[in-house]
């Protein structure tokens, strides 16, 4: 029942994900990829700061600080940078299919950690779930800027950042609690960022913002930053990393059929195609029995 709830958990925070790749490509022709990195996980700390001082899980131990703080630089501060840069220079559908391949990317890191087995049945759902990924952004894929193929390596290094982290992360998460591990984690990442930020005047367009563009900093923030990781860390404390890493191919999925319901977008055979193919991989690889 833990594991179900924890991909239940993972699914959602992967559907958030999927319109914050959105937000995220619509802010970075306007803003530095520091600065949206800084708000998004800004706001994140800042909503899930009070449930972590008020609740009664416990905070990272003194040993385990140190594993808090580079996780939170590897996942809150280098993971942002090289996703919101990769989408300076490639097609979010691009990017989407590119940060797709965290579940092969966190498969390998588990294996050779010695935290997980390989086994036929996981690879094939994940292989599965992918190759849904990509009959959905099928048409998307067609055209690319000059210069996409950055863009699509940048996504690469962000979807192996995710993958350490999930795999690192998961025995502190155990330890402490996953709001507790989150803030912490995300305060560092935010400490991190906001230096670098400052130095660039990465701030300076936000005096020129409208309401469309304090809207998606909003749902980054909230969504995409406090409830989407806190979620994700949840999960990872209730199932193993590749498990939670697959449902990761909900995300290109979701922001599509989202497209499709609120911009009046045509529902493509492709895109119900690709939809039956991520579920029927995570069924799949969430049924896969681990050898002991």
């Amino acid at each position: 029942m833990g594991e179900m709830a924890g991909m239940a958990a993972a699914m959602l925070s992967s559907a958030l994900g999927g319109a914050a790749v959105g937000a995220t490509r619509y802010l970075a022709g306007v803003l530095d990829p520091l600065a949206v990195g800084v708000f998004r996980f800004g706001i994140g700390v800042l909503l899930l700061a009070p449930l972590a001082l008020l609740g009664k899980a416990a905070w990272p131990s003194r040993r385990d600080w140190p594993a808090t703080a580079g996780l939170g630089l590897l996942f809150f501060a280098l993971f942002p940078l090289l996703f919101n840069a990769s989408l300076r220079y490639t097609t979010a559908a691009r990017g989407a299919l590119a940060l797709s391949a965290l579940p092969l990317l966190t498969m390998a890191v588990a294996a050779a950690l010695g935290v997980e087995r390989l086994n036929a049945r996981k690879t094939t759902g994940v292989l599965i779930a992918m190759a849904g990924v990509a009959a959905a952004l099928l048409t998307g894929l067609s055209t690319a800027p000059p210069g996409a193929w950055r863009g699509d390596l940048l996504m690469l290094a962000a979807a192996l950042c995710m993958a350490c982290y999930s795999v690192w992360s998961r025995p502190v998460i155990r330890r402490a609690g996953p709001v507790t591990f989150t803030v912490a984690a995300m305060a560092v990442g935010v400490l991190g960022l906001l230096p670098l930020a400052l130095a660039r005047g990465s701030f300076a367009p936000v005096a020129q913002f409208g309401t469309a563009q304090w809207l998606a900093i909003g749902y980054l923030g909230v969504f995409g930053g406090a409830i989407g990781f806190f979620l994700w860390a949840w999960a990872l404390g209730r199932t193993g990393p590749t498990l939670v890493a697959v449902s990761v191919t909900v995300n290109p999925v979701t922001a599509a059929l989202v497209g499709a319901w609120v911009l009046d977008e045509p529902l493509r055979w492709n895109l119900v195609l690709g939809l039956v193919a991520v579920l029927a991989g995570i069924a799949l690889a969430s049924t896969a029995r681990e050898r002991p």
